[in-house]
């Protein structure tokens, strides 16, 4: 099953580490909390990913273009410039990188995507600056058991973020940020059907705008419920907070041994 991460934005709101990279190429711990995400997906089987590029894509494609060279041992041939990689690969990911445009908004990055998911049927989708230790097999079970066309992991964080009600399990509202009251919100880590294409227009849709009202509005977008950990990367106040848990080995996100 491909996952797909939304990795394009421009990251405004981070601009301390963001004018030089990407904010998914922000590093916590000394690696990407792009790879971080990867690598809880991963740990649960789910090794497959297409990854939306835009702001500085090219960070990121020589980062995995490379991966397999820093992580391995090297033998070098300085007369003849080939090198070799030895030893147990690092990961055993297959990685697509494509670029969505630079000013292309979440729901129009994943439109662009359309051809290469459309076919395969049931995907996932995150952010590519928010780690959680979301039960991902448990996510997509819950997701194939309701039937509907869109699954969104509810979260609790502080309430400078937008919200969603429920009748059940069912989404009746879902109104992103920003709002003053406390409640669930969008966490990201979703599982979407191919018929959610039906539901995206041009380049400048907002995901988490009327495609999700809509799904909503139609009974086809279901929560699951996540009251465990979650936090993104909004800010460098986010950024020293997630480096903190790191470097004590208190690291809720990090599932993988």
């Amino acid at each position: 099953m491909k996952v797909v991460i939304l990795a394009g934005g421009l990251g405004t709101r981070l601009s301390e580490e963001t004018a030089l990279r990407p904010k998914p190429m922000v590093e916590i711990g000394g690696l990407p909390i792009l790879w971080h995400i990867l690598k809880g997906y991963a740990h649960h089987g789910f090794k497959e990913f297409v990854i939306a590029l835009g702001y500085k894509g090219e960070t990121i494609k020589d980062y995995f273009l490379h991966y397999r060279l820093r992580c391995s041992d090297l033998t070098v041939d300085l007369a003849t410039g080939r090198h070799a990689a030895s030893g147990t690969p690092a990961e055993d990911w297959k990685i697509q990188m494509v670029d969505t445009g630079k000013d292309t908004l979440t729901g129009g990055r994943l439109r662009r995507l359309e051809p290469l998911l459309r076919p395969l049927g049931t995907f996932m989708l995150t952010y590519g600056d928010g780690v959680a230790n979301v039960p991902l097999p448990q996510l997509l079970e819950f997701h194939r058991r309701h039937g509907k066309r869109a699954t969104v992991t509810a979260v609790r964080p502080p309430a400078r973020f937008g919200t969603m009600q429920f009748d059940g399990d069912r989404v009746v509202d879902f109104k992103e940020k920003p709002q003053t009251e406390a409640g669930w919100i969008n966490g990201g880590f979703f599982v979407f059907e191919p018929a959610v294409f039906d539901y995206l227009d041009g380049d400048q849709t907002v995901l988490e705008e009327r495609p999700l009202e809509r799904l909503a509005q139609a009974g086809q977008l279901m929560a699951f419920k996540h009251t465990a950990f979650w936090q993104c990367m909004d800010t460098i106040r986010d950024r020293n907070r997630l480096e903190e848990m790191w470097q004590s080995g208190q690291a809720p996100w990090k599932v993988w041994s």
